[in-house]
């Protein structure tokens, strides 16, 4: 089951500290033309919107400390705005994208500059349109390399790969949230996943059209990964070749050796692939893990392929592609589990660790699908939406980023909870009536700067909906220092927290009829949104720092003059 998109959930940070730029080493450049562009998948033909009519969108590729401008020019039919997903853009929200948060939409036949300051990621992250659901064909990869003081913490790679996997819809995605958001029920379930723009030999009219990777024997290969998909937690996998991952969300990882990943929605990883097979072509494949219940299989099932293919002296034609049989299945939760467990930091000289123990700020906050009634052109209608704490967020007629700065009143409410408003069992199979109607309102949680913060979010049951939540916190990584089954316990669950070396990750995924608790300190000046997937439709909470910059708004975006 889906929520309703328009529905937020928003905790603002309030930090004070100078202005000042991260000091930058290369400036790059780029630009994005958003422009309806015509596509052939699964025998039909569409026009949607992507960047430079590409599907994934052009790689941005910088070394660590660079900064990057991108001039977004607007060309499509509907204002759009784009996020640099995992970059902390420090003291820099006004270019963080989300709409009406921290800017307005670029308005068509607009456009607006971007500033990207890359300060301590490493690795791969990614960039996607924040504006309902165009990011399914507005996204792409960001390559942010080693500085050469430090290089790789593991032998230098041959060469790298970026896959993107995605969701395909044959239809006009926004069109079809629209209808399904005003008619009160479920979002729509894309039609096929894709690797790198493509669905694969298994999907109808797409074998020629297959994506292939071809490697030389004996070279290692540095894969990026990304999970642009739009709501789905995805196994991946290549036929008879280890992975070793070493790296998520912009950060390193102690490397962890399998025969396939599964990957959040919004998650990057960092895996070197040796090709050490015979020659031939190995079918590399993605498809869902799904975490709802049994009885609950109106979920995408389809199985994308792309092909791995050595050079060399042999017969691709008449060379069948072998598939993995190590990838998952469906709803293998245990397999899923195990994975994530298997994650921790690198944690060595160059990559140290910094987690927060003096912790100020605890807040426990239930993930739930939720009933929510509304007026809709004069009639009251009661429809699904997501909520935490039980508030659900209402959009206001100018981004909540200005309001603050501008100290604009009527906008917002401090009085986002830091608990729920009632506390029951959680993760039962029954659950209390008055637990499945929210609030709706623009609240925001007040913190102070350089705060050590944990946030525990629970997993519940509501609508006998329990299944993985994604979670994504803007302009921070954050340490994943705990997850388990069941509800919460604050005595005996804090004692079991890995404070040592938890991994490091700005998108987690809450998992199914359980918690994770993760910490961060609120060092970053500037207002940021955590975005978290209930089911298919984004909640958000948002950290917000004070910027001493001067700001003007034109009609149609947010410019950014720094005095």
């Amino acid at each position: 089951m889906a929520l309703t998109s328009g529905f937020l959930v928003v905790l603002l940070l309030i930090c004070w500290m100078d202005h000042g730029l991260a000091q930058a080493n290369t400036i790059h450049y780029y630009d994005f033309v958003l422009k309806e562009t015509n596509f052939t998948r699964l025998c039909s033909s569409k026009s949607m919107l992507v960047v430079n009519e590409s599907l994934p969108g052009p790689v941005i590729r910088v070394t660590k400390g660079d900064t990057v401008y991108v001039n977004v020019h607007n060309q499509g039919s509907y204002g759009v705005t784009i996020h640099w997903h995992g970059v902390h853009q420090p003291r820099n929200p006004w270019s963080d994208g989300p709409e009406y948060i921290t800017q307005c939409p670029i308005e068509p036949s607009t456009n607006f500059t971007y500033e990207i300051i890359i300060s301590d990621e490493e690795g791969t992250l990614w960039w996607h349109a924040h504006s309902d659901w165009t990011r399914a064909g507005v996204h792409g990869a960001i390559v942010v390399l080693p500085s050469n003081d430090t290089g790789f913490p593991f032998p230098q790679p041959d060469a790298e790969e970026i896959v993107v996997l995605g969701s395909w819809y044959t239809g006009d995605v926004n069109e079809e949230v629209a209808e399904d958001l005003e008619a009160g029920g479920d979002t729509p379930g894309s039609n096929s996943y894709i690797i790198n723009g493509q669905p694969g030999d298994f999907l109808p009219c797409s074998n020629q059209s297959t994506y292939k990777w071809q490697v030389d024997y004996g070279k290692t290969y540095l894969l990026r990964l990304v999970n642009a998909a739009m709501s789905a937690e995805l196994y991946f996998a290549i036929a008879q070749h280890s992975l070793t991952v070493v790296g998520l969300d912009g950060s390193y990882l102690k490397p962890v050796v399998t025969d396939f990943v599964m990957i959040a929605p919004g998650q990057t990883m960092d895996i070197l692939v040796k090709a050490n097979q015979p020659l031939g072509r190995y079918y590399i494949a993605a498809r869902q893990f799904d975490s709802v219940r049994p009885d609950v299989t109106d979920y995408d099932q389809t199985n994308a392929t792309a092909i791995l293919e050595y050079s060399g002296n042999y017969s691709t034609s008449s060379s069948t592609p072998i598939f993995p049989s190590s990838l998952k299945t469906y709803q293998d939760i245990k397999s899923a589990l195990n994975f994530t467990n298997r994650l921790s930091s690198l944690a060595d000289q160059d990559h140290p660790v910094n987690i927060p123990i003096n912790i100020t700020t605890r807040m426990y906050i239930t993930v739930t699908m939720n009933n929510v009634v509304f007026d809709y052109e004069g009639v009251s209608k009661r429809a699904l939406s997501s909520a935490l704490n039980n508030v659900s967020w209402i959009n206001q007629d100018t981004d909540v980023l200005l309001a603050y700065y501008r100290n604009l009143s009527g906008f917002y409410t401090t009085d986002f909870p830091d608990f729920p408003p009632s506390f029951f069992n959680f993760t039962a199979l029954d659950v209390p009536d008055n637990a499945t109607d929210t609030v709706q309102g623009t609240k925001v949680k007040m913190l102070d700067y350089n705060e050590e913060v944990e946030i525990v979010f629970q997993g519940t049951n509501v609508f006998d909906a329990l299944e993985d939540h994604p979670m994504h916190l803007h302009g921070y990584t954050f340490y994943v220092v705990g997850s388990g089954g069941g509800n919460f316990d604050t005595e005996t669950d804090p004692k079991c927290y890995n404070l040592v070396d938890p991994p490091k990750m700005n998108t987690v995924s809450l998992p199914k009829n359980g918690w994770v608790a993760l910490r961060f300190k609120a060092s970053n000046p500037g207002m940021f949104l955590n975005w978290f997937s209930l089911t298919k439709v984004p909640l958000a909470i948002s950290l917000q720092c004070d910027l001493k910059a001067t700001q003007t708004l034109s009609l149609d975006t947010l410019t950014r003059n720094v005095s």
